[in-house]
């Protein structure tokens, strides 16, 4: 039973990286890039099975979408140490623009 709890936990894991991985490529490849700020950063508190608490952080920015709409999406790739207010590059998908990534140099 344990095992099978294991497995499907990795299937998970799996599935969640290719998505993932195939969103940012179509970004990169053809993703619209624009000026945004870093708007929020939301702290994300989870709990493994031993108790053991980790915090990771989701980072979010404004920027003005192709119909001059002020849009926030959640940034898949954030640079350290970028903090509320900072000014950034990030390419995003006008079909699907819940995501963007930061365009580094």
């Amino acid at each position: 039973m344990v095992y099978a709890v294991v497995a499907v936990v990795i299937i998970a894991v799996l599935i969640v990286a290719a998505r993932n991985r195939k969103r940012s490529k179509a970004i990169n490849e053809n993703g619209i890039e624009v000026d945004s700020v870093v708007s929020r950063i939301k702290e994300v508190e989870t709990v493994n099975a031993d108790g053991d608490r980790y915090v990771n952080y989701e980072y979010f920015v404004k920027f003005r979408n192709e119909a001059g709409e002020t849009v926030e999406v959640r940034l898949g790739n954030p640079s350290p140490n970028i903090t509320e207010g900072t000014r950034l590059r990030v390419k995003y998908l006008p079909e699907k623009p819940k995501h963007a990534l930061e365009v580094k140099p």
